[in-house]
């Protein structure tokens, strides 16, 4: 069986919603998402500020950016978002689940079998048609030894009797031969703190390139939800024609 590359999907599967309490004089601004009045909410609620004492800080955009501007960045834990991303190697998603603040179900590669999983080809191979021939055949190789493996260890009389639990011991051990370029697959909840911290660490030109091409990915869609809360981050193109962001405010 010949591999099948995948590309990048990330969409949007969830947004914090927000009702303003009652009884506190104080309404969201007509022209805040949800994501960023909840951030003004709790922000206002530290000092009772509902009235918007401050003419330089009476909109919402004005309000937050006061508090990015002055790093109370804490506030931004209140709104969350989640991302479904799909078309990501292994060797990417082991550099995503370092960031520990966002929260991660991931495709399993024991319960789930890998016989006809997609492959991220590296963008400065699949560039060279003969290097991503050369890779494509190596990846078939393991894809076939991985696939033997399997057969093997499900058919041993003497391994594990229920069935069940001899495909999972099987999969768990033949997994091992499989290449990073495997695709994988994951659910990402994250506060927005959490989310603008991953972007600038990922977005930086000096960030591998797939991983940067995640993390614009979740720049556009959390832009959506909450522009000014992103609209600090600059993005731009480089030489190689993939693109990065940049913000003052985090280093």
């Amino acid at each position: 069986m010949e591999s099948r590359e995948s590309s990048l999907d990330v969409q949007l599967i969830a947004a914090t919603s927000f009702t303003p309490p009652a009884g506190v004089g104080w309404e969201a601004d007509a022209a805040a998402t949800d994501a960023e009045s909840i951030v003004e909410f709790a922000g206002r609620a530290c000092y009772e500020t509902f009235d918007r004492p401050n003419p330089h800080t009476a909109t919402n955009e004005a309000y937050l950016h006061h508090i990015i501007d002055v790093g109370h960045d804490a506030l931004l834990e209140h709104a969350t978002a989640t991302l479904y991303v799909r078309g990501l190697s292994r060797a990417a998603g082991n550099e995503l689940l370092r960031h520990r603040h966002l929260s991660f179900s991931q495709l399993s590669q024991r319960y789930v079998h890998n016989g006809a999983s997609e492959v991220v080809v590296p963008p400065a191979i699949a560039a060279d048609p003969e290097l991503r021939q050369l890779f494509l055949r190596a990846v078939d190789e393991s894809r076939f030894v991985y696939t033997e493996l399997l057969r093997a260890l499900e058919e041993d009389p003497a391994g594990e009797q229920n069935s069940l639990l001899r495909s999972k011991k099987a999969r768990q051990a033949a997994r091992a031969i499989l290449p990073n370029a495997t695709e994988t697959r994951f659910v990402v909840t994250g506060n927005y703190r959490a989310w603008r911290e991953f972007i600038a660490a990922r977005a930086s030109e000096h960030a591998d390139v797939e991983i940067r091409g995640l993390a614009i990915a979740c720049l556009e869609l959390l832009r959506g939800t909450a522009p000014t809360l992103f609209d600090d981050f600059l993005v731009s193109e480089l030489a190689d024609g993939t693109k990065m962001a940049t913000t003052p405010y985090i280093q």
